[in-house]
């Protein structure tokens, strides 16, 4: 019986250290150089960028991120760092050279994506799709 609440209290512990470490990753900071940070979309957002933004982050983000962005993909529990809400007004409030910036670099769990989606104009359009997921 002894035996059995210690190794439930290890358990509960590694648990408890292991969401620590995961959730401290969150708010690490993520410093984009000022001339990225600056960088305007040159790709207008209207009906057929946004629908190639939509199905780029259905191929490539969806998996963590989550389709509407609330970083509940279904690959997202298995990330060592949280894959963050798209949703909230901490993304949203970011240039969207930052955003282009950090999908085209990656960090972390996060791949950069200048190999997968090679063609500037449809990274740039998916982080116009990226401004649709505002609350």
């Amino acid at each position: 019986m002894k035996a059995k609440l210690i190794i439930a209290v290890m358990i509960s512990g590694f648990m408890a250290v292991s969401f620590t470490f995961k959730s401290s990753d969150q708010n690490k900071p993520w410093p984009v150089p000022d001339a990225a940070k600056s960088k305007k979309n040159p790709v207008k957002a209207d009906a057929q960028t946004l629908a190639t933004g939509k199905a780029l982050w259905s191929k490539h983000c969806k998996s963590c991120h989550g389709a509407t962005g609330l970083g509940d993909g279904s690959k997202a529990a298995q990330l060592d760092t949280e894959p963050g809400d798209f949703t909230k007004a901490s993304t949203q409030s970011q240039s969207d050279g930052s955003l282009f910036y950090k999908s085209s670099e990656g960090r972390d769990d996060m791949p950069s994506f200048k190999k997968k989606i090679p063609d500037e104009d449809d990274r740039w359009a998916v982080v116009n799709f990226m401004r649709t997921l505002k609350k």
